[in-house]
């Protein structure tokens, strides 16, 4: 059979246009129902513990990681294993949500008994409304479709997708009422970009100590020129006597002074300097530095602490290094 990707692409339109019209009856149909499950799952001490057979399954691994991920803290037991001792995953403290789109998946319908026996409130999402698993849930969610999209209205593909949007929407309501904030969020992907823009303070990244140039009001100019080349910041701060921060110098001032063809072997740090430098507190976010020097157009910023003294240095390098931009 020859490929025609003409119609390979018609097939793709009505995929998603199968699918998108099996979602907006599902909102239409969504009511108090859905209110009574976030309520249940808000209230339970334990865990959301998701379960289901097949693609089924592979929906609520999705869902329990979204879930886990926004503040409700959930696992995924599968059916068949449950029969076989994982069932002691399951505690009276937790909540069950249970996924199938006929309601009569086998595996899952033995176990529902000793679900309810054990006490834990089972919340059901599935196309079947008087199948086993409706009949023994406390709460039913529908994610019946018309059809699959799929051209023999086999493969589970629209019903699918109604369990994922579904599942997503629990997410979604019950993160909001938990206050749940991008903070939040960010705690639990430390890994991620976004969990790096969140938690990664100035302090946690910043050059210390001997890293960090420095010299004197007084100090030469040629002087001045190796601080800077020994430490490679592209830039030294300027201190008084007592430590206390005056000014900076930099890559950009060098450039300037050179292009007025004056001898520059005479100057001290004090008078080539650029007074009242920029600067970030360590607490300050590392995400907080990286806008701060896009809004002024600079490479180097100087750290201070809650006092005033400096206490470090950071790069547009360093920021980029601890992948934050």
């Amino acid at each position: 059979m020859r490929f025609d990707p003409a119609h390979a692409l018609r097939l793709a339109q009505e995929t998603l246009d199968i699918e998108a019209q099996a979602l907006a009856r599902v909102r239409q149909r969504l009511g108090e129902p859905f209110g009574r499950a976030v309520a249940l799952m808000l209230d339970v001490q334990g865990r959301v513990v998701v379960m289901g057979m097949g693609k089924s399954g592979h929906i609520g691994r999705k869902i329990a990681a979204t879930l886990a991920s926004t503040g409700t803290p959930a696992m995924f037991v599968h059916p068949a294993e449950a029969s076989h001792g994982d069932l002691g995953m399951i505690k009276p403290v937790d909540a069950v949500l249970a996924i199938s789109n006929s309601g009569e998946s086998d595996e899952l319908t033995a176990i529902l008994p000793l679900v309810k026996r054990l006490g834990a409130p089972l919340v059901a999402i599935t196309g079947g409304a008087g199948s086993t698993l409706a009949r023994h849930a406390d709460v039913v969610l529908d994610s019946s479709v018309e059809k699959e999209a799929c051209p023999l209205n086999l493969a589970p593909t629209a019903s699918t997708t109604a369990q994922l949007a579904l599942g997503d929407a629990l997410a979604v309501a019950l993160l909001d009422a938990r206050g749940f904030k991008a903070e939040d969020f960010a705690r639990s992907h430390p890994g991620g970009a976004l969990g790096r823009r969140l938690l990664t303070r100035v302090a946690d990244i910043m050059r210390t100590g001997d890293q960090v140039p420095r010299v004197t009001a007084g100090t030469g100019f040629s002087a001045l020129m190796q601080e800077m080349t020994r430490k490679g910041l592209g830039a030294t701060a300027v201190l008084d006597e007592r430590g206390a921060l005056l000014g900076i110098f930099t890559d950009g001032d060098l450039r300037r002074l050179v292009e007025t063809g004056g001898d520059l072997r005479a100057l001290t740090a004090r008078e080539v300097m650029h007074a009242g430098p920029r600067t970030v507190d360590e607490q300050a976010l590392a995400a907080e530095a990286a806008d701060l020097m896009e809004k002024h157009r600079i490479n180097v910023l100087l750290v201070t602490n809650a006092a005033g003294a400096l206490v470090g240095a950071l790069s547009a390098n360093d920021l980029m290094r601890a992948k934050v931009i």
